[in-house]
């Protein structure tokens, strides 16, 4: 089918090029040029702006959104509310607050636009591998929309996991559960490597990813990291957060459920940002290689 994708970031670039593998026709959007020719070059069409994105579209028209949550995604929803029609369909795919989402669907919903929540995971990896999606929105929207979600998502990785809202939600405590499972490995490796033991984490991170009870994909990442440098000298411990830890903590809070693990791991990022440690190391590594997120090296690895 034929739809649009604006934001052609590290992911709405990557989902684009899984689209057109998957048959699909895509019209790329995005503020960069750059961008925007390269996802022409493989094989998208090329758009200078939002209303020519729209142009180039026929009813029902899909548009995917991939821009950061917030301000930016507010605007460009808005901006498209001015240039959709009736029956037509915006999917945001950011990690858009569910409140924001639930309050730009009631924007949406009253110019007869849908407004479809795709909590969306994956990371750099999702090209190959597909991208975890959890979906909400109205069921008609949702199905229509569905060839899009089946070629996205590995087998079994797509969900409608309910109405309007409750795709963000629930990648938003999907991303709180990631922090504590990210600061749990954390911990451990700076254990290791304080002992008295010349450990090889590299290593032990391998030998752990077999039969182990706490093997995982972001284990294998570790192997990874370690791999390309043991020490980590090369990075600095400073771990950043984009909102959806804080969120998942507010949740919490609103509906009176003890998080302690989540709560913490969030507060370890804001340690990380003022003292040196080496758990902070490893989840700044991780994040690098499941997502692509920058990591700030060590000055000394410049002298």
């Amino acid at each position: 089918m034929k739809l649009a994708m604006v934001g052609l970031g590290k992911m709405g670039a990557n989902m684009t090029t899984r689209l057109l593998r998957g048959g699909h026709e895509v019209v790329a959007y995005d503020r960069s040029g750059d961008a925007v020719k390269t996802a022409a070059s493989g094989g998208a069409l090329a758009a200078n702006s939002l209303a020519e994105t729209v142009s180039k579209l026929s009813a029902p028209r899909i548009v995917w959104i991939m821009v950061p949550a917030g301000g930016p995604t507010d605007q460009t929803i808005d901006d498209l509310l001015g240039l959709l029609q009736s029956g037509d369909v915006i999917i945001d795919g950011g990690n858009t607050k569910w409140t924001d989402g639930l309050a730009a669907e009631k924007r949406c919903s009253a110019k007869g636009v849908s407004l479809v929540d795709a909590g969306t995971s994956g990371g750099v990896w999702g090209l190959e591998n597909g991208y975890c999606l959890m979906v909400g929105g109205d069921e008609k929207a949702v199905k229509t929309c569905e060839p899009i979600f089946v070629t996205l998502a590995p087998p079994n990785g797509y969900a409608h996991v309910g109405p309007p809202g409750a795709g963000h939600f629930s990648k938003m405590v999907h991303n709180g559960i990631e922090y504590g499972l990210l600061a749990a490995y954390g911990e451990g490796f700076e254990i290791l490597e304080r002992s008295q033991f010349d450990f090889d984490l590299g290593q032990l991170a391998e030998l752990w990813t077999h039969a182990s009870v706490v093997r995982s994909w972001l284990l294998e990442l570790a192997v990874l990291a370690f791999r390309a440098d043991p020490g980590l000298k090369d990075i600095r411990g400073y771990v950043d957060d984009t909102g959806e830890g804080r969120w998942t903590v507010e949740a919490a809070i609103d509906q009176s459920v003890p998080a302690p693990v989540i709560t913490l791991s969030l507060l370890s990022r804001f340690a990380s940002r003022q003292d040196e440690s080496f758990s902070a190391k490893v989840v700044a590594a991780l994040r690098n290689q499941f997502g692509g997120h920058a990591v700030k090296e060590e000055t000394s690895a410049h002298a």
